[in-house]
């Protein structure tokens, strides 16, 4: 059985060396076999950027969009241009190879590559999702953290990175353990000034009666593939979609809660900090139904 898949690219950038002249655009590799150089900078300093993008019955949902936020990363780091062509032809090989399965997953992974070298590593990889059932159904926990910086960072201090997906998760995955350690599933980020951001890996968005509400994309934080999506049927139905600066107040006074990324999509958020908040069911699940069948 193929339950993972791996593929290694020969040269993830036009504007870099190949690794080999004479290979493939990409090669399969054994996916718990070692591939990467312990002096690879993706390794030594988190050096790189990456993005996981949700796969249902083997077709890769948002590729595009995925692609074109890998692009955008990329730029933000001083990477060499990924080649887009050749990702998206790994990444549909990944799919087709992958058992099939309802819902998998494909990361997209390109570092700075080894120290002194000036050619970038990147590397594909594919494998089952996990069961976010739960998450979708009975919704998720919270806290909320402060994230250290003013709402406008990614303007005043680029280099910070904000708003680019990078490696450099060292913090994400240390705000997820204290809010598991505060008795919670997740973390919701707000500035020093008091706007609300971003999850540890997910968008906010808020329903506001009728409307559907996220934070700003210039205030520090990912622009979210499936939250565009989750905007895209709404306003199939009808319904009003906006991005604002987004307060504490607000976010109390909202009628309803989701954290949305790829993988777990839309899930609920049913208490903030120990407060229970209501959880729009029937409206939670026709997003997922919609994000789980879309075609592009």
């Amino acid at each position: 059985m193929t339950d993972t898949v791996l593929a290694v690219l020969n040269q993830p950038s036009r504007d870099a060396a190949p690794h080999d002249p004479d290979a493939d655009a990409y090669t399969w590799v054994e996916p718990l076999e070692e591939h990467l150089q312990v002096q690879d900078l993706g390794a030594t300093r988190g050096d790189g950027v990456f993005e996981t993008i949700t796969v249902v019955d083997g077709h890769p949902q948002a590729l595009e969009p995925h692609l074109a936020r890998f692009g955008r990363s990329a730029a933000k780091l001083d990477l060499p241009a990924p080649d887009t062509d050749v990702w998206r032809q790994a990444v549909e090989a990944a799919c087709a190879r992958l058992d099939p399965v309802r819902e998998a997953f494909v990361k997209t992974v390109m570092t700075r590559g080894v120290e002194g070298t000036d050619r970038p590593t990147g590397w594909v990889y594919a494998a089952p999702s996990p069961d976010s059932t739960r998450a979708r159904t009975e919704g998720i926990s919270v806290v909320l953290l402060d994230r250290g910086y003013r709402h406008d960072v990614e303007r005043t201090s680029p280099w910070l990175l904000q708003g680019a997906k990078t490696l450099s998760y060292g913090i994400n995955m240390a705000a997820l353990r204290e809010a598991v350690r505060r008795g919670a599933d997740d973390a919701l980020f707000v500035s020093t000034d008091g706007y609300v951001l971003e999850g540890t890996r997910a968008n906010l968005v808020m329903r506001v009666g009728d409307r559907l509400v996220t934070p700003r994309t210039d205030v520090g934080i990912l622009d979210g593939t499936t939250q565009a999506d989750v905007f895209r049927f709404a306003e199939e139905q009808g319904m009003e979609t906006a991005y604002e600066l987004v307060t504490l107040d607000d976010l109390r006074a909202a009628d309803a809660l989701w954290l949305v990324s790829s993988v777990r999509q839309a899930a609920p958020v049913r208490a903030v900090d120990g407060e229970d908040r209501p959880v729009d069911a029937e409206l939670t699940t026709r997003i997922n139904d919609f994000l789980l069948a879309r075609s592009v």
